[in-house]
């Protein structure tokens, strides 16, 4: 770009005037073409129209020269000109590439961006796509049942969990996001791998809109489909939990993690910037979903529409507070309450379950749960519990309906960063849950009580290196009659960042 910048200015004088609407026909076509920003391509017509006003204004002095020595000053002078000139382009357009830098840093979804509306309008004037980023992940999943007693293994959310299955994709996603305009923030995230009526497909993940309040982003709405703002276990990204699957206790309130929805979410830009370091800084946090966040979802599962016209409304509060001594502790309560359509099936010997007290409005469906995480520097250690009513089975398994529910989780970890920053996470983690597995197929009782261990390996960031043993009871919930399993089984996961 420099290199046609000086052609253009130090175009010598025995050349035709015309010559300069050529130059400015081919920075048009550069510009056309995406080579050139607006402002770059205003920069070198500005200054070639420059230079051609120049030239006519000092030819008739070039040509009087009495001797060599004045036209070869002159010359020296015309080139010193024209090595400042590129000097300056190259300054301004190293600047701007710079800014589109800084935008790509900082428009992702756990932060705001950090340039004024003016710059923003002036760089990215109609070129909303340079806003958007891609970004996402691969998982592949090796699970081995070393032991099951009692009946065949399932764990409701890893497919591979079973004596089944070997090696697969576990997760593939792939994610676009960025600021469309200064108020307006897209995020779309797709699941190449997803489930779709029990077999892998591509499933829409997230699909949402913040839309900001306030010139600062501390206030805004999130309307579409993404993550239910219920427990940091459901908030927090696969690709940076720890454990191969989500504790059974959090994740039945909502699998999936996701529904459609509309949030209101708050928080002072400080804490915003604190939620993104915490997950910047390989902490692990769970992103940015306001300080304070309540709002209505559907409440029937991811891609699913309302089935009874009752949303559930949903309310949670949490603050990452930071000490003196640079050690994060986030503290959160969050609670949810609506009604639940169940999906029922015959039982061999049994019949169809009835709907004891659900109704076409569905089953009372409400929990409350408490969170404490103190980040790993290098110690830490996050629980969460959680307390409620949901639809259930009965023991006879003719029946069902809500009844109370609880469970929750505990887990210990320690990161070590090496001299040449490859990391090593040892975790181990207990969890239990009583209550109704609402989005299985009648509803039926669960019953987890497990103790995993495992470590997590980080060569380089792009590489992610799992192993985690799991040994515990759980209920089988996909198949009648719904029998309690004691087991082993090892998971082995590689995971790809880009």
């Amino acid at each position: 770009m420099a290199a046609l910048a000086a052609v253009a200015i130090a175009l010598p004088p025995s050349l035709p005037v015309a010559a300069s609407p050529a130059m400015e026909k081919l920075f048009f076509i550069l510009k056309a073409k995406g080579s050139l920003t607006q402002d770059e391509y205003d920069m070198l017509v500005a200054a070639s129209r420059a230079d051609e006003k120049e030239k006519e204004t000092k030819a008739p002095a070039v040509a009087s020269a009495p001797s060599n020595n004045a036209g070869t000053a002159t010359l020296e002078k015309r080139l010193a000109q024209t090595e400042s000139k590129v000097g300056n382009l190259e300054n301004a357009i190293s600047n701007t590439r710079g800014q589109v830098e800084e935008i790509s840093r900082v428009t992702d979804n756990t932060s705001p961006s950090t340039m004024s509306a003016a710059e923003l309008d002036v760089l990215l004037a109609d070129k909303w796509y340079e806003r958007l980023k891609m970004k996402g992940y691969l998982q592949v999943r090796a699970d081995s049942v070393m032991h099951e007693d009692g009946g065949q293994l399932h764990v409701q959310n890893d497919s591979f969990a079973n004596d089944q299955s070997s090696i697969g994709v576990r997760r593939g996603r792939l994610a676009f996001s960025g600021d469309l305009t200064n108020h307006v923030y897209l995020y779309m995230q797709a699941d190449l791998f997803g489930g779709v009526n029990g077999n892998g497909g591509m499933q829409a993940r997230d699909y949402y809109a913040d839309v900001s309040l306030d010139p600062a982003r501390e206030h805004r709405v999130r309307m579409g489909l993404s993550k239910v703002p219920y427990g940091h276990a459901i908030l927090q990204s696969s690709q940076n939990r720890l454990a191969l699957e989500r504790p059974e206790a959090i994740s039945t309130a909502v699998e999936g993690e996701r529904d459609f929805g509309v949030y209101y979410m708050y928080a002072p830009y400080e804490i915003r910037e604190r939620f993104k370091n915490l997950v910047k800084m390989g902490l692990r946090g769970s992103g940015d979903y306001g300080m304070i966040a309540f709002g209505a979802y559907s409440g029937q599962g991811i891609n699913k529409p309302d089935t009874n016209g009752q949303p559930h409304w949903v309310a949670r509060a949490t603050y990452p507070f930071e000490f003196d001594n640079g050690q994060f502790l986030e503290l959160g309560i969050q609670g949810y309450a609506g009604k639940f359509n169940t999906t029922t099936a015959a039982i061999p010997g049994v019949g169809t379950p009835a709907n004891g007290n659900g109704g076409n409005r569905g089953f009372t469906d409400a929990r409350v749960g408490i969170s404490a995480i103190l980040y790993p520097q290098p110690f830490g250690i996050e629980t969460e519990w959680n307390w409620g009513k949901g639809p259930q089975l009965s023991n006879d398994m003719r029946t069902i309906t809500s009844a109370s529910l609880s469970g929750g989780y505990v887990q210990a970890n320690y990161r070590h960063v090496f001299a040449n920053q490859r990391e090593i996470i040892p975790f181990a983690r207990w969890q239990t849950y009583n209550g109704g597995r609402k989005f299985a197929t009648n509803a039926p009782k669960d019953k987890v009580n497990e103790v995993g261990i495992g470590f997590r390996y980080i060569p380089y960031p792009e590489l992610e290196l799992t192993a985690m043993f799991m040994h515990g009871m759980r209920t089988n919930t996909n198949v009648a009659p719904y029998s309690n399993v004691n087991y082993d089984y090892l998971g082995l996961q590689a995971q790809v960042n880009f």
